[in-house]
């Protein structure tokens, strides 16, 4: 059953994977198959265009019944390709609402010719077939007497509606379907209806209180004009035949009526001289209820839809594996099924074994009520239930004699087993079978884990794939004899990120004092691997060089915490979840994180060289890096106390134990013993600070390795490796006096980027130059002492002192000399 129901998932997994690689496209094909959709939606618009020009639908009636006739002769100016197109998708369609059907098939050219996200595509597509069907069957409706307007289609379903919920019924369900649109697409809400009715009520009172003042003012204005003209034309005795009319309406004043009708111009002075007018206090122009307004403060605009959602919307959420879009995951089939049948279950060695415990126990006065085998890989676990009162440390005290009778390699006794009432005898199986990482990988556990870092270590004693996260450990410790498995374990561990997880979502530092071990994985250095500026080998064989590297670490922690106080989150989970839904702005310094695992092959010799440089930041990472997503994987050859130190065990709970020699030595790495009876090649114990689980590690070959790095390297990749922070020592910093020999050599182009900018900073020098900051801050100090740049001048920008490079050109000329 078992084996079956791996085939099955097996093909499935290969078939699924099949049918992605048919249906993935090159940017060639995407080009050409976007150019022609956009002729397409052009030549429909040019079809649908001249069918309701001139009656054509109905004069090209007979040529779309005989296509075949070259005879016939189409109207169309599509000829009898676009006559029949306009019959089938208008006509015997969905009338004028076809017109959407040229959107969106320009629209899906264009995003497939520019490669932009399928995203907001998917949503047009299913809105514009909405707006399709509900505007073809609102025609249909409306016009059943033009069935070009509304299609067949649309008339059919109008006739079909019409049957079950009739007329009343069909136009409330257009309705509905037009209020759906209208919510769900234009995003229209009663709160923008009020709004709007809100914004025209305002509008309409501001002009009407512009208008009070312009209708009370000017009466009472031209009213004391009109009383200065009457006192000075009384005054004059000399004239007699003067009419002035006034105008009694409120909103309306004639002025030319107030001028004098004189017989002699030249007698009077047509200015009028107007009086001393009284101040605004005795003399009100207006009344006082006409004066008091009320003026309501305008409510502040609100964005209802937030502007990281609508990016969201436009752009969809951010994809960090964007730069290597075609990327492709390696394959099973590159690795290597080493078992054919599986566990075969030897029933006589099971019988032997079982009647030897048995006996045994019996020989010590102690009796078995159930005893009950599971068969693994190489162990046997055989769980036995005691008589009411036997003491458990008696069975404990007999192991040496049970692995006596069954004459095994070492056996192991769990009393009592975590979580049940039995007593577990772990016994080597005489031919152990070899699990291969082929098989772990391709498991339904694997495949389907939803963790940030799955690893498959193995299969444990009841033949179940053993996949744990490393996100959740947080760290590991991995310790054992020469020759137990460690390299293996590791390869397994690497192995399974690199089926998992994107280059984009992983970066390795690879820590390695053999200089043979990991080698292998220089080939994937500019997908997965993360080195220093100005290095050359991404795997670090130098043990002088891990303490940088272990700092430059610290120093990536710590910028990445900044960027998590900024973003106001806890972890990078919720960091990078920010990020991609555009919450997080890139001009501020917020990037996407991909996880950083260091793997150190050999610590015992890293410790022996470099002593307390190498404990501190390992045990700075171990204790602060879990949030930021760096995780560390440490092996060891030899679990002594003066290599695994009580700062290191206390923040390493994950700890997987191979065979060791001694009882101390698996004490010193799981706080308990059972690592001195495992049977090697490959059995180890794995604990998580809780339960003891036993697991056969997963074989992977040095050939299975290369295959997979080679089917990864030779696609295409980052320009270079993930670029660790810089770190320089104190004893290797840079003088920072004016002598030109001490300059960093790339004074002169820093000094030209800093100049053409005409700003001194050590953020423009990071990005321009791609350096870590302590260098571009050298580089400041450099051009500060060289009198290039200002001094330091808090959160402003230094001051530049050269106006443009053929200053600096003479500056340099200058200095040789």
């Amino acid at each position: 059953m078992a084996k079956n129901k791996k085939e099955t998932v097996d093909k499935k997994n290969e078939k699924q994977e099949g049918v992605k690689r048919s249906f993935k496209m090159s940017k060639q094909q995407r080009f050409v198959l976007g150019c022609l959709l956009v002729l397409f939606s052009i030549a429909l618009l040019v079809a649908f265009i001249s069918f309701y020009v001139n009656g054509q639908w109905q004069n090209d009636q007979s040529v779309v019944n005989q296509l075949g006739d070259r005879a016939e002769v189409a109207e169309n100016w599509l000829g009898k390709f676009g006559a029949y197109l306009a019959d089938l998708i208008i006509y015997r369609g969905f009338g004028l609402a076809s017109f959407i059907f040229v959107r969106l098939f320009f629209l899906t050219g264009m995003f497939l010719a520019l490669e932009l996200s399928t995203q907001k595509l998917k949503n047009t597509w299913f809105w514009d077939i909405f707006a399709i069907i509900v505007v073809s069957v609102l025609f249909g409706f409306f016009a059943t007497s033009a069935p070009e307007l509304g299609g067949t289609i649309g008339y059919e379903l109008n006739l079909f509606l019409q049957d079950y919920i009739g007329k009343t019924g069909t136009l409330l369900t257009l309705l509905f379907g037009l209020i759906i649109y209208l919510i769900f697409k234009i995003k229209l809400s009663p709160e923008k209806i009020q709004s709007y009715f809100d914004s025209t009520k305002k509008e309409f009172k501001s002009e009407l209180d512009k208008l009070k003042p312009a209708v009370n003012q000017p009466e009472s204005a031209y009213n004391l004009e009109e009383f200065a003209i009457k006192e000075e034309v009384e005054s004059d005795p000399e004239i007699d035949d003067i009419h002035i009319k006034t105008v009694d309406t409120q909103f309306e004043l004639n002025k030319e009526a107030l001028k004098p009708t004189i017989s002699h111009s030249s007698e009077i002075e047509l200015n009028p001289v107007l009086k001393p007018i009284t101040p605004k206090q005795e003399l009100p122009l207006v009344s006082p209820d006409e004066a008091f307004v009320i003026e309501k403060a305008e409510e502040e605009d609100i964005i209802e839809e937030n502007l990281a959602s609508r990016l969201v919307a436009d752009f969809g959420l951010f994809d960090p594996t964007l730069d290597l879009s075609n990327y492709k995951f390696p394959t099973i089939d590159l690795l290597k099924e080493y078992s054919t049948g599986g566990i075969t279950i030897n029933q006589e060695e099971l019988e032997e074994n079982k009647n030897r415990i048995v006996d045994t126990l019996r020989n010590y006065k102690i009796e078995i009520a159930q005893i009950k085998a599971t068969v693994g890989p190489s162990v046997t676990l055989y769980e036995i239930v005691p008589e009411a009162g036997i003491r458990i440390s008696k069975i404990k005290s007999l192991e040496d004699d049970i692995a006596l009778s069954l004459s095994a390699l070492g056996i192991r006794i769990i009393a009592p087993i975590p979580g049940k009432g039995t007593i577990g005898i772990e016994v080597p199986n005489k031919n152990p079978t070899m699990v291969s990482m082929k098989s772990v990988i391709g498991a339904a556990k694997f495949q389907e884990a939803e963790m940030e870092l799955p690893i498959a270590l193995g299969k444990t004693i009841s033949n179940e794939t053993f996949v744990v996260d490393l996100a959740k450990m947080p760290h590991l410790l991995m310790a054992g004899a020469t020759g137990q498995g460690k390299s293996v374990g590791l390869n397994a561990v690497l192995t399974s990120l690199l089926y998992k997880k994107h280059p984009a979502e992983v970066k390795f530092v690879l820590v390695d004092p053999k200089k043979v071990e990991l080698t292998l994985f220089n080939k994937i250095e500019r997908h997965y691997l993360a080195k220093l500026p100005d290095t050359e080998d991404a795997i670090i064989t130098d043990n002088a060089k891990v303490v940088n590297t272990l700092n430059s670490l610290c120093t990536e922690m710590d910028n990445r915490y900044s960027l998590l106080k900024d973003a106001m989150v806890r972890n990078i989970k919720e960091y990078n979840d920010k990020f991609k839904s555009r919450k997080l702005n890139p001009e501020a310094g917020h990037r996407f994180l991909p996880y950083i695992v260091l793997v150190v092959d050999e610590f015992a010799d890293l410790i022996m060289t470099a002593g307390k440089e190498v404990e501190v930041p390992i045990a700075r990472l171990a204790q602060l890096a879990r949030a930021i997503g760096i995780h560390l994987i440490i092996a060891t050859q030899r679990p002594s106390v003066n290599v695994i130190t009580g700062l290191i065990k206390a923040n390493f709970p994950a700890r997987i134990a191979f065979r060791v020699t001694s009882k101390i030595d698996s004490r010193t790495i799981l706080d308990t013993q059972g690592a001195d009876q495992l049977i090697g090649r490959g059995d180890l114990l794995y604990t998580n600070g809780n339960d003891v689980i036993r697991v056969q590690c997963a074989f992977i070959d040095t050939p299975e390795v290369e295959k997979i790095t080679d089917f990864i390297g030779g696609q295409k990749a980052y320009a270079t490796a993930y670029l660790l922070p810089e770190f320089v020592g104190e004893e290797s910093g840079i003088n920072l006096d004016i002598d030109i020999s001490e300059r960093d050599t790339l004074f002169r182009e820093a000094a030209e980027i800093i100049v053409n900018a005409q700003q001194g900073s050590a953020s423009l020098l990071q990005r321009k130059l791609k350096l870590g900051y302590n260098r571009a801050g050298r580089l400041i100090d450099q051009l500060e002492a060289a009198g290039i740049v200002g001094p330091f001048e808090g959160s402003k920008a230094r001051s530049v002192n050269i106006l443009d490079l053929n200053a600096l050109d003479q500056f340099f000329n200058n200095e040789q000399n």
